[in-house]
C-alpha cells in the first residue's frame, strides 16, 4: 500500500472538491443529505471489503469501515435514514457519480 495512490472524493460538478474532513464524515455518515442549493446528496461507496474502500475510510474520514456500516446499519434499523449505494467497480464508481445529480463517492488520486 505504501506508494500506491490515496483515495480522493469526487463528485461531477466539483463540489466536493472544497468540502472538509468533518463535512465528509458529515456526507458519509448520511448525516448530511443535501447539497446548500437543496440538491440531494447520492452517495455511493464500494464494499466494505474493497481496498480502496478500506483506506477511504480510514485516510479521508479517520474511521474503520466497520464504524462506517454500524452507522449505517442503525439509520436503517431504526428507520431514520438510508444507506449509500454501493458499487461493485471503480469504474462503476466514476459512471455512477458522473451521471447522478448530487452524486458524490471516491477514487483512486
Amino acid at each position: 500500500m505504501a506508494g500506491e495512490p490515496g483515495p480522493r472524493v469526487f463528485s461531477a460538478d466539483g463540489r466536493a472538491d472544497s468540502l472538509s474532513a468533518d463535512t465528509l464524515r458529515e456526507i458519509f455518515f448520511m448525516r448530511l443529505t443535501s447539497w446548500p442549493d437543496g440538491t440531494p446528496i447520492r452517495v455511493f461507496v464500494l464494499p466494505d471489503k474493497h481496498p480502496l474502500h478500506v483506506r477511504f475510510s480510514k485516510e479521508i474520514l479517520g474511521v474503520y469501515p466497520f464504524q462506517l456500516r454500524a452507522a449505517w446499519d442503525r439509520l436503517v434499523f431504526s428507520g431514520t435514514g438510508l444507506i449509500p449505494h454501493v458499487v461493485e467497480t471503480i469504474g462503476e464508481m466514476r459512471e455512477r457519480v458522473r451521471v447522478t445529480p448530487g452524486g458524490i463517492g471516491y477514487v483512486e488520486k
